[in-house]
């Protein structure tokens, strides 16, 4: 059962399996009632929690388009033995590569410069302060494909690397030629940047708040291509009004679609996408591919326990 179409390249896979029926579902109404037959379901924004899963006695694997696995309730799923699947590694250098043209639109301060040449205002040494990456150093909360990767696109950018992640040993990051951070908060005084990576779950949600927000050096910049509330939002705009936060780049929100009054829509030092790091096609034939695999390799009694959320739930032979 799709949450919405799948492109081609994973569609195409599902249509091949044999003994393989596939439902689209029209809106969130269809799903839930289709899912109640499904034996596998493949989401993107729906939510499953234990309401849900108690009415699909059939299901056998909950599949995610992506690695996030925040709209799921894991424990829920375990204890019915269902496994979880991610597209781990499909997405990870589409973040990557999202993220650091937002580091150099903030340093080579593109949008105002597009905005002058708009009002036919051609002044470049006179313009905004252009800056460079080379010799700022940058914190990467998240070290997981999407964080390793920008590390080590900033490293080649001449940027000092700061890394937090409490799941790496230190010597593991220390040997990829990042400092560790594993006191993140102290770390927050001598970055210039700071970029998330990490995921959404209890010890993450409103991991930047004020306290956060006022240990950061002044004119920090900030990028969110994980999830919206790994930021507080309140405390963010704070940052930003007071000039703590100089410029922000977000590919999540707290609330999307943004709502027409968050005032971060009317901030020229914010670089607003939405959560399109992983939507180049490239990316999105990757991640389908994976999902329809992970999908049928469950079923099979077959999947690299990699692509699992929950891989005790396979050692366990539930």
């Amino acid at each position: 059962m799709l949450e919405r179409p799948l492109h081609p390249a994973g569609r195409a896979i599902l249509d091949a399996a044999p003994d393989v029926t596939v439902a689209v579902a029209t809106d969130a109404a269809d799903f839930a009632s289709r899912a109640r037959e499904a034996e596998a379901i493949l989401l993107w924004l729906t939510r499953v929690d234990r309401a849900c899963l108690d009415s699909c006695r059939r299901l056998k694997v909950v599949a995610r388009y992506g690695v996030g696995f925040d709209t799921v309730d894991i424990t829920a799923c375990t204890e019915r033995g269902l496994p979880v699947a991610v597209t781990n590694g499909a997405n990870d250098l589409g973040v990557a590569k999202h993220t650091m043209p937002l580091l150099l639109g903030f340093a080579r301060r593109l949008t105002q410069y597009d905005a002058m040449v708009r009002r036919s205002e051609w002044r470049s040494l006179d313009g905004p302060r252009i800056g460079e990456l080379a010799g700022r150093t940058v914190l990467a909360i998240g070290y997981g494909r999407s964080g390793a990767r920008v590390a080590r696109l900033c490293a080649a950018f001449g940027m000092r690397g700061m890394v937090h992640d409490p799941a790496f040993p230190t010597p593991r990051i220390a040997a990829d030629g990042h400092l560790p951070a594993p006191h993140w908060r102290a770390a927050l005084a001598e970055a210039d940047v700071v970029t998330l990576h990490c995921p959404l779950n209890d010890s993450t949600r409103h991991l930047i708040d004020a306290d956060a927000f006022a240990r950061m050096t002044p004119g920090v910049w900030l990028i969110n291509t994980a999830r919206g509330p790994v930021v507080e939002e309140a405390a963010l705009l704070d940052a930003l009004w007071s000039g703590k936060v100089a410029a922000v780049g977000l590919d999540v929100l707290s609330v999307k679609p943004a709502l027409p009054d968050n005032p971060v829509l009317g901030m020229d030092n914010v670089i607003r996408t939405p959560h399109s790091a992983a939507s180049a096609q490239e990316t999105l034939a990757r991640m389908a591919a994976r999902a329809a695999h992970n999908i049928l390799d469950v079923l099979a009694g077959r999947i690299d326990p990699g692509f699992l959320v929950n891989p005790e739930v396979q050692r366990s032979g539930r």
